[in-house]
């Protein structure tokens, strides 16, 4: 088979998502031949690579996953600008010195996709500036420094690692203020996320249009490195922030910081035997996708603390298939009791339980007397203590437990927090008995 066979094949192959066969693809072609598909960009990068097609953008915010691609992308978009027609480009880095070593000098950076290409570039370190063939040039500046843009007028930028600048408002001003040559002045920005006012700020313009994804989307990833790490981070924000690239935010006035629910984890390897378990119900008040889940959380007590053992929440299900859900985790997890919300119509949710299979004597059902936020400040407390943990990640639940906010509001990913409501309602059952001594539990 011909190279451009190959070549055509593994693009093929990338075009349907089909990894295995693209790196079989590509392990047949030379050397010579594999650095001529890597300069094919544009034909295997990853949507979350390739520059947006709408008209009317000034900034385009690629927030992703380390590994996923930034680099190489920023690097190809400043490089195809500079080679279609004369213009000035902005390189602004964490550092001078990043700038210099990831943005230009770099295995993904601007000077090796230009060799790829056939094209050679004038590399001038002690001016801080890159030059084209055709007289278009970018130079280098920091985040470090914002009034080192003040002045310089550009047509487009690329900016590396905001979340990492050390000057970012100060920065971004002067370099937008200065972002005013050509017909269309343009700028990528390419960061890990963190939470952060400016990247707020990014988000909400409507001048803005935002790409990314995770490190696993990039096929040249060593399996085992992407492996070794879901297996250390998975799940957790560190994980989510650096691999899966989620700015991962939380309410002013959180009831459960970011920080104390990392504080709060352990392995579920490394449980003690639990006394009780319990299954919390945060029953939706009505059925379709529109609705609010159904809150299924699973806890358990030893001794004096209490732990998260398992989020079984369901989204968007009939009655029938959340009572068997609920009916499924008290199975799973052997739990001695069932404690259900009842204020959106008890003697149904009742009924459900009962139809699934569910024992009469194991469902207790409560009434909220008061708030979400009011209910869960007593569980916070256990957490902020040291005498409650997470065994293990749950995500989804962290992200409405870090949305509910001292005071009463409620700022989480969701209209309502159905899993946090329901976490809550087991530990307060746990709270308030020992149950009848304890038994044996594995996990």
């Amino acid at each position: 088979m011909r190279p451009i066979d190959n070549i055509r094949l593994a693009v093929e192959a990338l075009a349907r998502g089909d990894l295995v066969m693209a790196f079989r693809m590509i392990m047949r072609l030379s050397p010579h031949d594999q650095l001529g598909f890597d300069a094919l960009f544009e034909a295997w990068a990853s949507n979350g690579q390739r520059a947006p097609g709408e008209n009317g953008w000034r900034t385009w915010l690629m927030i992703a996953g380390r590994g996923f691609g930034k680099t190489r992308a920023g690097a190809e978009w400043v490089f195809r600008l500079g080679l279609a027609k004369r213009c000035r480009i902005a390189l602004v880095g964490a550092t001078i010195d990043e700038a210099r070593r990831i943005m230009v000098e770099g295995t993904s950076g601007i000077l090796a996709v230009a060799t790829h290409a056939g094209v050679t570039l004038k590399w001038e370190p002690s001016q801080r500036k890159l030059t084209w063939p055709n007289g278009s040039s970018a130079t280098l500046f920091s985040g470090e420094d914002g009034d080192g843009l003040r002045g310089p007028e550009h047509d487009f930028a690329w900016c590396d690692e905001l979340a990492k600048w050390h000057d970012p408002e100060g920065t971004w001003d002067n370099l937008q203020m200065g972002l005013r040559r050509g017909s269309r002045p343009r700028a990528l920005v390419t960061t890990t996320p963190k939470p952060m006012p400016l990247l707020t700020r990014l988000r909400a313009d409507l001048r803005t249009v935002e790409s990314g994804g995770r490190s696993d989307e990039n096929v040249s990833l060593p399996g085992r490195f992407l492996a070794v790490m879901k297996a250390t981070y998975g799940g957790t924000r560190l994980g989510r922030q650096e691999l899966n690239g989620e700015l991962i935010d939380e309410a002013e006035g959180s009831l459960w910081p970011r920080a104390m629910i990392e504080r709060c984890r352990v392995k579920i390897g490394r449980l003690p035997v639990m006394e009780r378990i319990v299954v919390g119900v945060d029953p939706p008040a009505g059925v379709g996708a529109g609705s609010d889940a159904c809150g299924i959380v699973v806890a358990g007590r030893a001794g004096d603390n209490f732990y998260v053992l398992a989020d079984a929440t369901i989204q968007g299900a009939s009655p029938e298939k959340w009572a068997a859900a609920v009916r499924a985790a008290t199975a799973t997890w052997r739990a001695d009791r069932i404690v259900a919300e009842a204020n959106n119509g008890g003697a149904m949710v009742a009924s459900v339980l009962r139809a699934a299979g569910v024992e009469p004597g194991m469902v207790k059902l409560v009434h909220a007397s008061k708030g979400k936020v009011a209910r869960a400040e007593p569980i916070a407390v256990r957490f902020e203590a040291g005498a409650a943990w997470f065994a293990g990640a749950f995500p989804a639940l962290e992200d409405e437990l870090s949305g509910l906010q001292m005071g009463g509001g409620y700022e989480g990913p969701t209209r309502s927090p159905d899993r946090a409501d329901a976490m809550v309602w087991a530990m307060t059952e746990l709270a308030g008995s020992r149950g009848s001594g304890p038994r044996v539990w594995r996990v």
